[in-house]
């Protein structure tokens, strides 16, 4: 079975690094099709070359043989299935419960955070005074990372001490935090550099930078946080 994850521009698309972080990890075999967002019915599921192999028109979307999976989480989901080695999800019950609520918290929150700091691994920026909302969900983002790398540090230096889906779903927020300059605790900066110094991560990041394509950027994406 051969299996094709369609994907955003690396430098831009969150939902993209996390699906793609849980199948390296899983050491699932892929092929990648990075499709260009910045075109006519960006921002709407308008654009016609994602419509063509995604029913929301939205990336990502797995295509695993036959099957079409095109939700970021119900991908990971498929991926713990296809690879129960590789322990994404953590072994134990109680931790397990506890890793999903945190990554739901993170698939379906935090509205204000990437409403104001937008993905952009190369970008750096410096620290800004955010509005309150955003205040708040930076501090519940930095508490979660370091309650869990603290009460799990005997494990690992991941959040549930081993790498798993957990950990996918916040990477991206952490090259936020470090294109905002976000202060963080001790704890949630460790576990930001633990995502930095990670092989696939950084994989990731070097095909981040500009192509023969992206050379000016995404103008109709970079005006929505040009400050």
């Amino acid at each position: 079975m051969s299996n094709t994850l369609y994907m955003g521009n690396r430098n831009y698309s969150s939902w993209s690094l996390r699906p793609w972080l849980v199948l390296r990890w899983a050491g699932i075999p892929f092929v990648e099709r990075e499709i260009r967002l910045d075109q006519p019915g960006y921002g709407g599921g308008g654009i016609a070359d994602i419509l063509k192999i995604s029913p929301t028109g939205r990336v990502p979307c797995l295509h695993a043989g036959n099957i079409v999976i095109w939700d970021s989480l119900a991908i990971a989901e498929w991926a713990a299935e296809e690879k129960p080695d590789a322990q994404l999800w953590p072994a134990d019950r109680a931790q397990r419960a506890k890793a999903r609520s945190v990554v739901a918290e993170m698939h379906s929150g935090f509205s204000d955070v990437r409403r104001q700091l937008t993905m952009n691994i190369r970008r750096r920026c410096p620290p800004q005074d955010w509005e309150p909302a955003t205040r708040a969900q930076l501090a519940r983002i930095d508490q979660i990372w370091a309650g869990l790398c603290t009460a799990n540090k005997s494990a690992g230096p991941w959040l549930f001490g081993r790498r798993g889906i957990a950990d996918a779903f916040y990477a991206p927020v952490a090259t936020r935090m470090r294109t905002y300059g976000v202060q963080l605790s001790p704890a949630a900066q460790a576990w930001c550099d633990t995502v930095f110094a990670d092989a696939a991560f950084r994989e990731w990041e070097a095909a981040a930078q500009p192509d023969s394509w992206d050379k000016p950027g995404y103008p109709v994406i970079d005006k929505l946080y040009s400050r």
